[in-house]
């Protein structure tokens, strides 16, 4: 989507810069955003997996990182929805604020974290969770088959006002693919988190419908 300035308000094609003409058109269509102001983006359908095999565990986690964050079940086939919603973060840089819920049999689930464009070509910032305490940088770029790809380069826990980078051992990397599924005609996701000791503490993927509402 381009501002009256001119200017590019998602996040995504700030980032990408030239590259974006490299998108699949349908994944250009979904990281635009909206095609004009005061609308959100709702997608709805179906992950073949999601959760984290840690289950319960990872609500010790939540004392540190914050609330959605973390999932604490593991099912297949779960229904999902998913919320974008374009957003003016500090110094009027575009944000985009998603919110994502699993459905799961034991109750639903939330995920969301804010995205922030930043000064340096092909990068974003990430804050996990409505309290932002976990945050990652993250690098964008375009797979060969027009997908968009993110990977966590570093991560930071943020307390009060202290932002502190994490070790190694504590840190995670995350690999996130927006794709296209051109026979069933619906936007498709991968994502895994990985810790170098715990191994993969979080993932999903699946595909969904993706509209347009007023917010």
């Amino acid at each position: 989507m381009t501002g009256a300035d001119g200017s590019n308000d998602s996040v995504f094609l700030r980032a990408l810069g030239p590259d974006a003409e490299r998108l699949h058109p349908a994944v250009a269509s979904y990281v635009s955003g909206p095609p004009e102001p005061g609308l959100v983006g709702i997608g709805a359908g179906t992950v073949e997996v999601a959760g984290s095999r840690y289950g319960r565990w990872n609500l010790l986690a939540r004392l540190v990182v914050g609330p959605e964050v973390l999932l604490t079940a593991r099912e297949r086939d779960v229904p999902f929805e998913v919320v974008n919603r374009p957003a003016l973060g500090p110094g009027g840089a575009p944000e985009l604020r998603a919110e994502r819920f699993f459905l799961f049999s034991t109750g639903t689930q939330g995920f969301s974290d804010v995205l922030r464009a930043t000064d340096e070509p092909g990068i974003l910032r990430n804050l996990l969770g409505p309290k932002g305490r976990l945050e990652l940088r993250l690098r964008c770029d375009v797979t060969e088959s027009g997908h968009l790809r993110l990977r966590a380069e570093r991560s930071w826990l943020r307390l009060w006002r202290l932002r502190i980078p994490l070790p190694a051992v504590l840190t995670v990397s995350v690999d996130l693919e927006d794709g296209y599924d051109a026979a069933a005609e619906r936007q498709t996701i991968r994502a895994k988190v990985r810790n170098p000791i715990l191994g993969t503490v979080l993932e999903y993927r699946g595909s969904f419908t993706y509209r347009y509402a007023a917010d």
